[in-house]
C-alpha cells in the first residue's frame, strides 16, 4: 500500500514538473531578427531590428554584436492594442550599425534574460571610395594639393570639397594628417552649388595649408566623413517620422614629393615664400639727428606663403659704439587668407647718438627662395647713413668769469625796490605756497598703488628672461638648459612644474617638440639634440597666442596689383 502511494506521489510530481516545463515553453517570448536591407556596403550603415510580441524575461545584452559591428545608436519603441476583446503588445529594438569587415557576417544570438533571438546572416560588400567619378553618388569627397612637388618648408594648399545631393542631419570629418608637417586650417568653409556631369550638387569647400618639414615622398592620409543622412519617412507605431542613415565616405590619399633646398641657395637661413618684402621706417629725420635725442627705426618683413617661425631676425648687425641701440621685443603675426598664410615680423630699435658726426648702418640682406620662379632672390634694405648734430645748447657762462666788475657811473639796471613792489611779491609768494600745498595734498591722496605695478613688471621680466634663456639654449643645442628655461617659462606662464604639463598647454607642434626634448633627456642612447625646431615652434606658438588675444586686426594688402 505504501509502495502504491509513493508511486502515485512520484507520478504526480513528474506530471507537475513536465507541465511547468511545457508552460515555460508556451509563454516564452518570441524574438524575431531582421535587417532593413541585405546586402549592405561596408561604408554604409544599416539597421538590425529585434521584435518581441511579449515582454521578454530581461533587457537585451547587445555586447556580442560588437565583435563584427560598430553600434552607432540604438532605440526602443512599444505598441499596445486591444482588438475584439484581445490584447496584443509589440516591443521593438532598432540598432543602427556599421560592419567592421567584408563578407558574410552572422548576427549572433542576443540574450534577453532567459529569452533569446535567433541567428541571422547578412552579406557585406566592399565599399567604393572613388565615387567622385560616379554622378549617381549621393555623397562624395574630392581633395587636391598644390603644388604636388613642393620645396622643404614651403606652402602646400590642400583643398577639400564635399559634394552632396542629400540632406545631412549631422556630420563629422577628420582633419588631414601628415607627420613632420605644420598644418593650419584657413578661413571659414565656403558653400555653393555646382553641376557635375549635368547633376546639381551642393558643395562645401574647406582649405588647409601644409608646410612639410622633411624632404622625400610623404603621404597625406585619406579624410574620413561620417554623416547622418536623412532618408524617407518610415512608418512606426506612433506614426511617420524621418529616419537617418549613417554613411561613411573616404577621400583619396595624396602623395607629395618634397624637394630639399637646392644647392644653388647660398643663404645661411633657408626661407621659402611666394612673395617677400622688407622695408624700414623712421620716427623722424635720420639725416638731422641730435646728440642725446632718440630716434626709432622700424624694420618690417612681410612674406606670403610662409609661417612666422620661418622669418629671420632683421637687426643682427652691430653698430658704432657711439650709437647706442635699444631693441624692443619683435611683433609677430599671421594672417589667414583664401590663398594661404601671410607672415609678418616687425622690429623697433631706438637709436641714441652720444657724439656728433656721420654713422653708417650696414645694408640688411634677406636671401629667400621664390617658390613661384624657383629661384633664389635677395630682399635688401640699402646701407643707411645718419647725420648727428650737436644737441640743444645749455645756458652759457661769461667768457671771463674771474673778471671783477668795474664800477659804473651809469644809472644802475637793478634798482632798489619801492614799498608797493615789496607788497606785490608778498602776495605772489603766498599764492605760490598755497598752490604747492594743494599739489602735495593731491598727489598724496591720488598716487597709484605701486606694489601692483611692480609685481606685474616682475612677472613680465621673469617671462622675458626665461625666453631669452630658452633662445640661447636652443642656439647652443643645450638640452638641459632648454629644459630649465622651459620649466621657468611654464611656471611663470601657466603655473605648472613639468615638461609634460607645459606641453599640454601648447599647440600641437610645440607640444611634440617639448615631448621630443623630454625623451632625449631621459633616453639611454640619446641622439645629439638640435634646438632649432623647438625654438621655431615656440615662436610660432607665441604668435598664435597673440592672435587669439588680440584678434584678427587685419594686415594691409601685401602687394598691390
Amino acid at each position: 500500500m505504501n509502495t502504491i502511494k509513493q508511486l502515485l506521489k512520484s507520478t504526480l510530481f513528474f506530471l507537475l514538473l513536465l507541465g511547468s516545463i511545457a508552460g515555460q515553453g508556451i509563454y516564452a517570448a518570441q524574438i524575431e531578427v531582421s535587417v532593413d536591407r541585405n546586402p549592405v556596403s561596408i561604408d554604409d550603415s544599416f539597421q538590425i531590428i529585434f521584435t518581441a510580441t511579449e515582454s521578454p524575461d530581461a533587457a537585451p545584452d547587445f555586447t556580442p554584436l560588437e565583435e563584427d559591428f560598430t553600434i552607432l545608436n540604438q532605440g526602443q519603441s512599444n505598441q499596445s492594442s486591444w482588438v475584439n476583446g484581445k490584447a496584443s503588445k509589440t516591443i521593438e529594438w532598432t540598432l543602427n550599425v556599421l560592419a567592421k569587415k567584408v563578407g558574410t557576417l552572422t548576427i549572433p544570438i542576443i540574450k534577453f534574460g532567459r529569452d533569446h533571438s535567433e541567428l541571422v546572416s547578412v552579406t557585406v560588400t566592399q565599399g567604393d571610395n572613388n565615387k567622385a567619378a560616379n554622378t549617381d553618388a549621393d555623397l562624395f569627397l574630392d581633395v587636391e594639393a598644390t603644388p604636388a612637388s613642393p620645396y622643404l618648408q614651403s606652402q602646400v594648399l590642400y583643398t577639400l570639397r564635399l559634394y552632396r545631393k542629400v540632406e545631412i542631419a549631422q556630420a563629422q570629418l577628420s582633419d588631414p594628417e601628415l607627420s613632420d608637417a605644420v598644418i593650419e586650417k584657413l578661413d571659414e568653409d565656403r558653400n555653393y552649388v555646382t553641376k557635375v556631369n549635368g547633376v546639381d550638387y551642393s558643395v562645401t569647400e574647406r582649405k588647409y595649408v601644409i608646410f612639410p618639414q622633411k624632404s622625400g615622398k610623404v603621404t597625406i592620409k585619406p579624410l574620413i566623413l561620417t554623416a547622418e543622412i536623412v532618408v524617407n519617412a518610415r512608418h512606426s507605431f506612433n506614426g511617420f517620422f524621418n529616419s537617418t542613415q549613417t554613411k561613411r565616405v573616404a577621400s583619396k590619399e595624396i602623395t607629395l614629393d618634397v624637394k630639399p633646398a637646392p644647392a644653388s641657395f647660398t643663404g645661411s637661413h633657408w626661407l621659402t615664400a611666394e612673395q617677400l618684402e622688407v622695408k624700414q621706417e623712421w620716427s623722424g629725420d635720420f639725416e638731422q639727428m641730435k646728440v642725446g635725442e632718440p630716434l626709432t627705426r622700424t624694420l618690417t618683413l612681410l612674406a606670403k606663403g610662409a609661417t612666422v617661425g620661418s622669418l629671420p631676425e632683421l637687426n643682427t648687425t652691430k653698430t658704432d659704439e657711439r650709437l647706442k641701440t635699444y631693441p624692443d621685443q619683435p611683433i609677430l603675426k599671421e594672417q589667414k587668407t583664401t590663398d594661404g598664410l601671410l607672415a609678418f615680423r616687425e622690429e623697433k630699435i631706438a637709436l641714441i647718438p652720444s657724439k656728433t658726426g656721420s654713422y653708417t648702418l650696414p645694408a640688411i640682406k634677406i636671401p629667400w627662395f621664390n617658390t613661384q620662379t624657383k629661384k633664389m632672390e635677395i630682399a635688401t634694405i640699402p646701407e643707411t647713413t645718419i647725420t648727428v648734430a650737436a644737441g640743444a645748447s645749455t645756458p652759457t657762462v661769461s667768457a671771463n668769469p674771474t673778471t671783477t666788475p668795474q664800477p659804473s657811473t651809469a644809472t644802475p639796471i637793478i634798482q632798489t625796490p619801492t614799498e608797493p613792489q615789496t607788497s606785490n611779491w608778498l602776495w605772489v609768494s603766498l599764492f605760490l605756497a598755497l598752490g604747492w600745498l594743494v599739489t602735495v595734498f593731491y598727489f598724496l591722496t591720488h598716487r597709484p598703488a605701486l606694489p601692483v605695478v611692480i609685481a606685474k613688471d616682475d612677472a613680465e621680466l621673469s617671462l622675458k628672461d626665461s625666453i631669452n634663456q630658452l633662445k640661447k639654449a636652443c642656439v647652443d643645442n643645450n638640452a638641459i638648459a632648454a629644459k630649465n628655461a622651459l620649466l621657468a617659462w611654464g611656471m611663470a606662464k601657466f603655473g605648472v612644474t613639468s615638461l609634460g604639463a607645459i606641453a599640454d598647454c601648447c599647440d600641437a607642434r610645440l607640444r611634440d617638440e617639448i615631448l621630443q626634448l623630454n625623451q632625449v633627456l631621459y633616453a639611454k642612447d640619446a641622439p645629439v639634440w638640435s634646438g632649432k625646431k623647438l625654438f621655431q615652434a615656440f615662436v610660432e606658438n607665441k604668435a598664435r597666442a597673440k592672435m587669439t588675444v588680440v584678434g584678427n586686426d587685419g594686415l594691409e594688402p601685401l602687394f598691390r596689383l
